[in-house]
């Protein structure tokens, strides 16, 4: 069987909302957005050594921001299950305790938990900056955003790093959990080069950018790193009864007549280019 150009979105092994993406390339190359929370690093290496017939053999793996259900499963691996794969490089941009302690020292264990697990890391760290070009063969990524760390209001979520990857032609714009102060900054400087044929939602769908940022993007596929209940903004009591917003950015993208959503509440979804 011909090999195709593939993104993978895992879903969730707990009930928490996280971030875990595989893109395997025709010409065999595999790279890993975020990989999720803790407990979905063993499903992410199964799902790997699935696909490449045995080896786990990562190219890239990329974390948007410090955040446990973003960077987690890659501290797992290393901690846990250091000898079952292998990593060329990690890409990253993460500020420093320093800057968090100022801002949501609340985060501080997120960050010492990387900053335990980096000696393992070390050799293979980057760190990404605006405008640099990840090429991966059939799969190149550029930097739209890296974090300036001057954004005080939802601090780490406004570190995002956002990447805009080309991968058969088509192109896909990866927001991590940016922010509405983030998500401004990067319109105003990248304009129309966001335009995309897919987007992943920002903060889960929700809380993330503006509803101009989504309208410059002009996406034609929407991708919901979002469980049930942030899909439907329930804590319990039904329906759109809490605070989250995700019922709201639901309803811009009807605005904006998207009708191909792919929603990790659905379990993990597989499309290929």
């Amino acid at each position: 069987m011909k090999k195709c150009n593939t993104i993978h979105q895992l879903t969730s092994q707990s009930h928490s909302q996280m971030m875990s993406y595989v893109i395997e390339t025709k010409d065999d190359k595999i790279i890993v957005v975020d990989g999720g929370c803790r407990c979905d690093a063993q499903y992410l290496l199964n799902y790997i050594k699935e696909l490449t017939g045995g080896t786990i053999q990562i190219d890239a793996w990329i974390l948007t921001h410090v955040h446990s259900d973003h960077h987690g499963a890659i501290i797992e691996a290393f901690e846990n299950h250091e000898f079952e794969f292998n990593v060329d490089k990690i890409y990253y941009n993460f500020p420093t305790i320093e800057l968090l302690m100022q801002n949501e020292p609340m985060y501080s264990v997120d960050h010492d938990e990387f900053e335990k697990c980096k000696p393992k890391l070390l050799p293979k760290l980057q760190i990404l900056k605006d405008d640099d070009v990840l090429d991966f063969g059939e799969a190149v990524f550029k930097v739209l955003y890296a974090p300036d760390f001057t954004i005080p209001e939802n601090f780490i979520n406004n570190t995002s790093v956002v990447l805009k990857m080309t991968l058969s032609g088509n192109t896909m714009i990866f927001l991590g959990d940016l922010g509405v102060e983030a998500g401004n900054i990067m319109l105003a400087k990248r304009g129309e080069e966001l335009k995309s044929d897919f987007v992943q939602m920002a903060h889960h769908g929700q809380n993330g950018v503006t509803f101009d940022v989504y309208k410059a993007i002009n996406p034609q596929v929407c991708f919901w790193d979002t469980p049930l209940w942030l899909w439907n903004n329930d804590a319990g009591n039904g329906y759109n009864t809490h605070v989250w917003q995700t019922v709201i950015v639901r309803g811009w993208m009807d605005e904006l007549g998207i009708k191909n959503h792919f929603v990790t509440k659905d379990g993990t979804n597989k499309i290929e280019l």
